[in-house]
């Protein structure tokens, strides 16, 4: 009678125990458990997606790989390997849709070659091509990221129901990366295609500061071969409707703050050379300290390809202003002055200011306001006389701010940034940076500054701006490149989809047209 009973208060023992420790262990909040089901989901659909979330689908004679990843900006990246990538903004969501060039299928492009004809249906074939590779992409994706975040769940929780929570919780998620997609699909991201990345065959790396001192020469013509080498695979790579000039279109390249720095000249006429300039704006501060000892640094101006135009920028000096004048193929503005240049009417003002010269106390902003003011005076002389500006030069944009409303587009330097502003009064405002890298004085800083300038297109009959390229290159010793096309608001062409036009995916923008001829905004 007694084993019984021992027997059972034995077996009570181990469940009182467990039963006294049970509020000791207590359960996790709520908030605690939906944190680690949302990691478990984003890890596994993450996880399904990398393994199997990609297609490989022919695009026209190009075979390609499509793929979703997560992303914190949304967008579109083709991969153009070893070239580099062209990035669009075409939408904001979570996930980012990748496009790998892998290689041109011959027997394909040997076809176009033979029949030219087939040319005007690769644009339908091409758009077919991306409709179903994205339907099978979608397929695939949502297949991978619930398997991906059930399996990781089933594994994490070992109970089922958790697994099939984890595996609905990504397809919602999926989902509503798909709804925010749709809801900000941008058609007009194709017209501003990003083009970066280092290039085959670029040149390596110079070397330290030190050494790009020493060796500055070879520099100087590895940086030059860069810039065409980017601004001919930037032509040639993107295939997408980007925004073509007209043949006619008139070209300006604007350059600023060149600051001593010799390897302006090769960029600049390898730029002239590539994109056929027709005329060099330069707003200021081509030297550093405006001596007469630095006059020489010139001469390479008239043998750069094209008319320069400039305007004296507060590290300018009279004596180089006076300079520059004497050189051939060199238009020096100050006062208000306008000259006609490749069918162009520019006009500009020098820099009231010359800062090297610590004699003299800085008059600031009031004295480039000044400036600014008698400069739209004297465009509105301009226009009275019937010789209306197309382009108005200064070199700081306080001055530059002065002429809203008196001409279509200023430009101005300064600050070593790259700035458009559309101003109250209608007028453009482009602040170029520093195309000379900062000058020779960058080569202390720890992060090189970067080399920029920009092409502006004009339509030839109205003088109006329509597009511009902004060129971006790596500082001294680095020998990144970057080509940025923007369109004038005025001349993005305005979508018009039937009621009964499906709306494309994001790999549809590769079809389309180029705009139209320009509309004249300038009233």
């Amino acid at each position: 009678m007694l084993r019984p009973i021992r027997a059972v208060l034995t077996r009570l023992r181990p469940a009182r125990a467990a039963d006294a420790a049970a509020p000791l262990a207590r359960p996790p909040h709520p908030w605690a458990r939906g944190l680690g089901l949302v990691a478990v989901v984003l890890l596994g659909a993450w996880l399904g997606l990398l393994v199997v979330g990609n297609v490989r689908t022919p695009v026209g004679p190009m075979d390609t790989t499509m793929t979703l990843r997560p992303s914190l900006s949304g967008g579109t990246k083709i991969n153009v390997s070893p070239l580099g990538a062209l990035e669009l903004d075409s939408h904001v969501a979570p996930i980012r849709l990748d496009v790998d060039v892998d290689r041109l299928d011959p027997v394909r492009s040997q076809a176009f070659v033979e029949r030219p004809e087939l040319l005007s249906g690769l644009q339908d074939e091409v758009t077919h091509d991306v409709r179903e590779g994205t339907a099978e992409l979608a397929g695939r994706s949502c297949v991978a990221v619930v398997s991906g975040a059930t399996a990781l769940g089933l594994a994490v929780y070992r109970r089922p129901r958790r697994a099939l929570a984890a595996g609905g919780l990504a397809l919602a998620l999926l989902a509503a990366s798909g709804i925010s997609a749709y809801a900000t699909w941008n058609p007009k991201s194709v017209l501003e295609p990003k083009f970066s990345g280092l290039l085959a065959g670029a040149p390596s790396v110079v070397g330290n500061a030190r050494s790009i001192v020493t060796e500055f020469d070879v520099y100087q013509q590895e940086l030059a071969r860069l810039v065409t080498n980017v601004t001919k695979l930037y032509e040639a790579t993107s295939t997408l409707p980007t925004y073509q000039p007209d043949p006619g279109t008139l070209r300006v390249l604007h350059v600023s703050d060149i600051h001593l720095n010799p390897a302006a000249w090769h960029i600049i006429g390898s730029l002239v050379k590539q994109y056929r300039i027709d005329v060099i704006i330069d707003s200021g501060d081509t030297m550093d300290h405006g001596s007469s000892a630095e006059n020489s640094f010139l001469d390479p101006i008239p043998e750069l390809g094209a008319p320069y135009v400039w305007v004296r920028g507060n590290h300018d000096s009279r004596t180089t202003q006076d300079y520059l004048e004497d050189l051939d193929n060199v238009h020096v503005l100050d006062e208000g002055r306008a000259v006609t240049v490749a069918g162009l009417r520019i006009a500009g003002s020098g820099d009231p200011q010359f800062t090297p010269d610590r004699s003299v106390v800085a008059a600031g902003d009031p004295a480039e306001q000044m400036t600014g003011i008698r400069l739209a005076s004297a465009l509105r002389d301009q226009e009275r006389a019937g010789t209306p500006v197309d382009i108005a030069v200064a070199h700081n944009p306080v001055a530059a701010r002065k002429t809203d409303g008196t001409v279509p587009l200023v430009l101005a330097g300064h600050i070593h940034q790259t700035r458009t502003e559309l101003m109250k009064y209608g007028t453009r405002l482009k602040i170029e940076g520093s195309t000379g890298g900062g000058g020779l004085r960058a080569v202390q800083n720890e992060q090189p500054e970067k080399i920029r300038a920009s092409v502006l297109y004009l339509d030839r009959s109205t003088r109006r701006l329509q597009a511009w390229d902004e060129i971006k290159l790596g500082g001294l010793g680095l020998t990144t490149a970057e080509v940025s096309r923007h369109v004038a608001e005025e001349n993005q062409p305005e979508p018009s989809p039937s009621p009964s036009t499906p709306t494309p995916s994001p790999t549809a923008s590769f079809r389309g047209t180029a705009p139209g001829p320009p509309k004249a905004f300038w009233r």
